[in-house]
């Protein structure tokens, strides 16, 4: 018994005891102190993306509260040892940490967070020509850290800048006279810090082969010899091979020399280096008169090269090809002189000329396509899983009774834009016609056939249209409306789509007599 009461004694002294050091452990969390030392490191990312990570530090807490100090309201809950990442637009904030401790007690503190971007770097501004067009440029850009451009091109103090983004299409602009610009490029990065690049731009509208007297802008100046008369004036004969609304005009007075011509001076000399054959529209008042083409070193008259050519028809227009390839290529010509009926004095007689060009000497490749001549070669360009060529007409009958004709077979499992390019000789002239008709012949109706115009030199500038058959196994004439098209653009690649947007089936089309129209 007494053995017993001794055991429970000292259960008794044990549980004491452990309720003292629970007291104890309790007073410890009960009055432990508020955080201290707090801190956070600021990791700022260097890419404008305004990211931030906030390290928060501090000594006897269990979690953070930290508020970012812009917009977001809700503080974001950080264990201890953790991180948190926010976005932020450039600018300052106060960050505000605030600290608990075991028992509840807190602690803050606010700390300054500047969020700078940097400046957008490696820029790189492309500033190009318009093809066809001496008075456009066309401007794009890329950097890096940018976030959008604005470009001003220096023509009006007044103009907004214009805005754009890296991979947009070039934004382009028209000066209205010749001189020196300041194209000024703005790159920025999404805050204060932008990169700026000023580029001077030359509009000096040259004087270049081809000479087709179509350019409003350009003064076709003539220096005239002799006693003739040169000056541009409208097409008198808008007919045949020449459908341009101006031409030049030589007017042989009476009693002119018979040496008499004109002089037109380039702006660069003539590039021999792929093409050395002229080939010069003329309409003449009679069969068997020499006209002489005559090229000359800008300052040296003793250094040219000049051929001789026929008229071999009256009153109408006519190629006449010249060959230069005996001329000596080591040296420059920048002058190109035109003498009409050379030999004879002059009678007061009218003389056009127009579309001046280098060639290869190949039979033209102009409208109207008709497929009837036996040496054109038509290069038809297939793409896409279609095939063109010329071949009989299948069916002469209705509105289509020519010998030969083009025919597009658009093989099965071809591609929906399957199809085929004719590359004219020179670009289409739109000064006086703005449409375009085909004869097709399709062995379904309701299909659409997409005529697409392009520049040769630059695909990218392009213009097209589709029109939808309305026969089926027959012949029928599509109009093709190109109002208001930029006849600077010089399209000179015809390309035609037949079942525009389906995959081939093996079906055959045909078409023929392309042309300009009104």
């Amino acid at each position: 018994m007494k053995k017993f009461k001794s055991i429970i004694s000292l259960v008794l002294l044990t549980i004491l005891i452990g309720c003292s050091g629970d007291d104890t452990s309790l007073d410890s969390v009960t009055n432990a102190p508020a955080p201290t030392n707090l801190s956070a490191l600021f990791t700022i990312t260097q890419d404008n993306s305004g990211l931030v990570t906030i390290a928060p530090r501090g000594e006897g807490l269990v979690k953070y509260d930290v508020y970012f100090g812009d917009t977001t309201t809700e503080p974001a809950e950080v264990s201890v040892g953790a991180t948190v990442d926010h976005t932020y637009a450039e600018g300052q904030y106060s960050v505000k940490i605030v600290a608990t401790a075991i028992n509840g007690l807190t602690s803050e503190v606010e700390l300054p967070l500047t969020v700078a971007f940097r400046a957008p770097e490696n820029l790189d501004v492309s500033i190009t020509p318009v093809v066809g067009d001496s008075f456009s440029i066309g401007v794009t850009a890329a950097a890096d850290y940018e976030t959008f451009f604005e470009v001003t091109f220096g023509e009006d103090p007044q103009q907004e800048p214009i805005q754009f983004m890296q991979g947009d299409p070039a934004v382009t602009h028209t000066y209205s006279n010749t001189g020196t610009y300041t194209v000024k490029v703005v790159a920025y990065s999404g805050g204060v810090a932008t990169t700026t690049h000023t580029e001077n731009v030359v509009i000096s509208n040259p004087i270049l082969l081809p000479l087709t007297f179509e350019n409003a802008a350009l003064n076709y100046s003539f220096s005239d010899f002799g006693n003739v008369t040169t000056s541009k004036v409208n097409n008198p004969d808008i007919s045949g091979i020449n459908l341009s609304s101006k031409v030049g005009r030589t007017v042989k007075n009476n009693g002119a020399d018979t040496w008499g011509g004109t002089t037109m001076v380039l702006d660069s000399p003539i590039n021999f280096s792929t093409l050395n054959k002229f080939r010069i529209k003329v309409w003449s008042p009679q069969v068997g008169a020499v006209v002489k083409l005559k090229i000359e070193n800008l300052t040296d008259a003793g250094i040219f090269h000049e051929v001789d050519q026929i008229t071999t028809v009256a009153n109408a227009w006519q190629y006449l090809t010249y060959d230069f390839s005996g001329v000596n290529t080591s040296q420059s010509y920048s002058k190109v002189i035109l003498f009409f009926d050379f030999g004879n004095p002059g009678n007061g007689a009218s003389y056009y000329f127009d579309d001046i060009y280098l060639t290869n000497g190949d039979e033209p490749k102009i409208f109207p396509l008709t497929f009837e001549s036996p040496t054109i070669n038509y290069g038809f360009g297939d793409f896409g899983g279609a095939f063109a060529t010329k071949v009989a007409n299948p069916n002469v009958s209705g509105i289509n009774t020519t010998a030969n004709v083009a025919r597009v077979v658009k093989n099965a499992g071809s591609e929906v834009w399957a199809g085929t390019a004719l590359t004219l000789t020179e670009p289409i002239d739109f000064s006086v016609y703005h449409k375009i008709k085909i004869k097709v012949w399709s062995p379904q109706a309701g299909i659409p056939v997409l005529l697409k115009l392009e520049n040769s030199a630059n695909t990218s500038i392009n213009i097209e249209r589709p029109v939808t058959t309305t026969v089926a196994n027959g012949w029928e004439e599509l109009t093709y409306d190109f109002s208001g098209i930029n006849n600077n653009n010089a399209y000179q690649n015809v390309v035609l789509f037949f079942d525009f947007g389906t995959n081939g089936t093996g079906a055959t089309y045909y078409f023929d007599d392309v042309k300009l129209s009104n």
